[in-house]
């Protein structure tokens, strides 16, 4: 069957990560756009079901935001990027999660099924893009609600961007990734997505006749596969060691932070260090940033409290007394709650290892939100395909023992030139971590999002030809213009 609104598309290219809402979710941010791609043979349409294979129990919706190319797309740039488009219509990306493990990162078995992208019912031709209300509701229950505001990467930045390598053609799709909200749904679930109060595109799960498969891949489910899955819609299975602790919360959620309302944390896991950073030396704090640290995986946040662990200096004899078994390295780790981040301080020397990837496995499975140490990471490499935000001064392969004596914990700690105390709050990112006072970071949170809502103003303005000047900071007519745009949207 032909699709209803003439599509057909020669490929299908999807976003992996674009909304704040999601990223948030997610517990990290990407630097740039990634993608993976879907096949034509994965169009499906209004009122088609969705078949959720036999034996996996993982079949996840994701309202999206389908952008139809109307002309060849070649190396344009994002001034001309939108011109390029016929227009917008509703879609679902489904996936199943079960499948994931086979092909991760391409999604071919989880996403590239027949019918797992349907579109429509119409096509949108006379609306801003960059104001576009997406909505989707499982069995008449509003799910999610963003706007393309909330896009990391603007529609004009991703065809701009994918056009450098990747040809668009005329009827190609492009998703441009889902909000918060996506979960598990089952045979019997009707999922539907509107997109500018354009009608809803509506499919109803059912469920696969069981067969034998005699090749191929098998569906496999973790826990930790089951929560990504479940994301923060709907409760789903604790996980954790077999201790019980977790590292997420029931429902798939980052962890709460001790000491924080849920709105903080939430800012705070959206916005720069560059921004807090501003906006802490406002308040007077000018050193705040852990210098000389750099973090084993840039694409992950981390927001968490402190809990602190003090190494001094080697001394043969001390060592003999204290430094071996259940010592103060372990403890703490074993002491580790949900939200907390260990901050070692190893006093800037680079000689020796502070904490090795069993060590921060076990934080990890202790709800750690991270790890800052000011010496050395052993096992480095290790931290690479570890879920865990680790800020580190050097690699290095010696155990602590060449260079430290783990004593005490909870106690203020100098960490990479800043003093740290139990419960200061913490937030790093790809350029670093500050430390904020618990007293201010509400505060803190709010002006630096409202911050950063300004700045993103001055970049639309910049990136279209506006000086600096009177622009950065803001003038009179600028503000005005700011705040007009603010009671627009």
């Amino acid at each position: 069957m032909a699709h209803p609104l003439g599509l057909a598309p020669g490929k299908i290219v999807a976003v992996h990560l674009n909304y704040r809402s999601r990223a948030a979710e997610r517990g990290r941010t990407p630097e740039v756009p990634s993608y993976f791609l879907k096949p034509p043979s994965s169009l499906s349409w209004d009122g088609r079901p969705v078949v959720r294979p036999a034996n996996c129990e993982l079949l996840a919706f994701e309202g999206e935001i389908a952008v139809v190319i109307g002309r060849r797309a070649h190396r344009v740039g994002r001034e001309e990027a939108l011109s390029h488009v016929a227009g917008y219509a509703a879609a679902n990306d489904f996936g199943v999660y079960d499948l994931k493990h086979a092909d991760l990162g391409s999604n071919l078995r989880a996403k590239g099924r027949d019918g797992y992208t349907p579109v429509g019912p119409v096509l949108l031709t006379d609306v801003d893009p960059a104001r576009l209300r997406l909505r989707t509701w499982v069995n008449g229950e509003l799910v999610q609600d963003a706007s393309t505001e909330e896009l990391l990467f603007p529609i004009d930045l991703l065809i701009a961007d994918v056009s450098r390598s990747t040809t668009l053609e005329p009827g190609d799709l492009l998703l441009v990734g889902t909000p918060a909200g996506s979960t598990v749904v089952r045979p019997g679930d009707v999922v539907e997505v509107e997109l500018a109060d354009g009608g809803r595109l509506r499919n109803e799960v059912v469920a696969e006749e069981p067969g034998v498969t005699e090749y191929g891949v098998l569906p496999r489910v973790t826990e930790e596969v089951r929560r990504a899955a479940h994301g923060s819609a709907r409760p789903a299975p604790a996980a954790g060691d077999a201790a019980g602790e977790a590292s997420e919360d029931a429902a798939g959620e980052p962890v709460p932070v001790p000491g924080l309302d849920a709105r903080t944390a939430e800012l705070l896991r959206t916005v720069s260090t560059a921004t807090l950073s501003a906006q802490l030396r406002k308040r007077g704090i000018d050193h705040h940033f852990v210098e000389g640290v750099r973090p084993a995986r840039p694409d992950l946040r981390m927001v968490g409290t402190a809990r602190t662990l003090r190494y001094l200096p080697l001394r043969e004899d001390v060592f003999a007394a204290v430094g071996g078994g259940m010592n103060a390295q372990k403890r703490t780790v074993e002491e580790l709650q949900p939200g907390e981040v260990l901050v070692i301080e190893a006093r800037g020397d680079h000689g020796a290892g502070t904490l090795g990837d069993i060590l921060a496995l076990r934080a990890l499975r202790r709800g750690a939100a991270g790890v800052i140490t000011d010496g050395g990471l052993r096992d480095s490499p290790s931290f690479a395909g570890l879920d865990l935000p680790s800020y580190y001064g050097v690699p290095h392969a010696a155990v602590l023992g060449r260079r430290h004596v783990p004593v005490d914990s909870q106690l203020p700690v100098a960490c990479g030139g800043v003093l740290v105390c139990p419960g200061d709050v913490l937030v790093g990112d790809a350029e670093g971590v500050v430390v904020i006072p618990p007293a201010l970071a509400a505060e803190v949170a709010r002006d630096a999002a409202a911050q950063e809502d300004e700045e993103r103003f001055v970049l639309r303005q910049v990136d279209a030809g506006a000086s600096v000047d009177g622009l950065y900071p803001m003038a009179p007519h600028w503000r005005a213009r700011y705040e007009e745009q603010r009671q627009d949207s």
